[in-house]
């Protein structure tokens, strides 16, 4: 294991992704009017590649394709206080093209928020990091 600066445990990509598979809602972080705007997103994993569905016109819709943005999920447990976090940063694009678009279609994505969801965003994962926090990380505290 590798740990930074505060002791916290670096994760490989391997270990990111596996961790990200293993939640259904992250956020994404892009630019709205000039100003950084962060969304929870339910999403899903295709290869390394994060998958939502949003509405078509949606301001995340409007304001993610083409750009740089940022993806980050987590879980924690404050009772143990211990949990990961994991990162992305990638180019998203909306998904025009009518096979991927049916390929996507059949993901096991399922949003929480009632409404119609059929403009797919993917994120690609150029960059994933992570960490995680440990309960005998939080004891050995002075």
């Amino acid at each position: 294991m590798r740990f930074d600066a505060n002791g916290l445990e670096i994760l490989d990509r391997e270990e990111c992704l596996t961790l990200m598979a293993s939640v259904p809602v992250g956020r994404v972080v892009f630019t709205d009017r000039a100003l950084p705007a962060i969304q929870p997103v339910n999403f899903v994993l295709q290869g390394e590649d994060v998958i939502i569905a949003t509405a078509s016109g949606s301001k995340l819709a409007a304001a993610t394709s083409g750009a740089i943005v940022a993806f980050e999920v987590d879980a924690f447990d404050a009772g143990d206080e211990a949990g990961w976090s994991v990162t992305v940063l990638g180019q998203a694009r909306a998904v025009y093209d009518s096979g991927e678009l049916s390929g996507l279609s059949r993901l096991p994505l399922n949003p929480w928020i009632p409404g119609r969801r059929d403009h797919f965003i993917r994120i690609r994962s150029d960059v994933v990091s992570g960490r995680r926090i440990h309960p005998t990380m939080v004891e050995a505290r002075p």
